[in-house]
């Protein structure tokens, strides 16, 4: 499923997760070594034309883990201190690498990344928001592909 797609399904959620990646330019990638064992990586990320794009420098070990094990998981930057304005909000799906020449063209008439660059989609299988409501309640929304947004309360 296409970020198109989950804005679409849940566009309150969507726009919500969209801010809080927007509120930062760094955030955190999670991959998986060739051993199995995660590796968290920095990383920008950009929405564009209704997807989640990761660009990345060339032979980058995260590139490399991507390319060998699609699965990633993205968190959002936190921002300094604890006040987490909009909650903590993570991604989860699989990363295809792109090399059509056009749609790299594309990117780098928008990003201008520095040249050459492994260039991913994404396709998501999880976007997960966690938030304090009314200083009460530790709030979860979960989404997955096929189903609404299922949100959990607990104090």
């Amino acid at each position: 499923m296409t970020w198109a797609d989950f804005s679409a399904a849940e566009p309150e959620l969507a726009g919500t997760v969209e801010e809080r990646f927007g509120a930062f330019t760094h955030h955190v990638l999670a991959t998986l070594r060739r051993d199995g064992s995660p590796r968290t990586s920095g990383l920008e990320v950009r929405f564009l034309a209704g997807e989640l794009w990761f660009g990345m420098m060339p032979d980058s070990l995260k590139a490399l883990d991507l390319r060998r094990d699609p699965r990633f998981t993205l968190q959002a930057n936190p921002g300094d201190g604890t006040g987490m304005g909009g909650g903590d909000v993570r991604i989860s799906g699989r990363a295809v690498e792109v090399d059509d020449p056009v749609t790299k063209g594309a990117y780098v008439k928008e990003v201008e990344p520095p040249q050459p660059f492994h260039l991913f989609r994404t396709e998501l299988t999880e976007v997960v928001r966690t938030f304090v409501e009314d200083d009460t309640y530790l709030v979860v929304q979960v989404w997955r592909p096929g189903a609404p947004v299922r949100t959990l309360k607990r104090t």
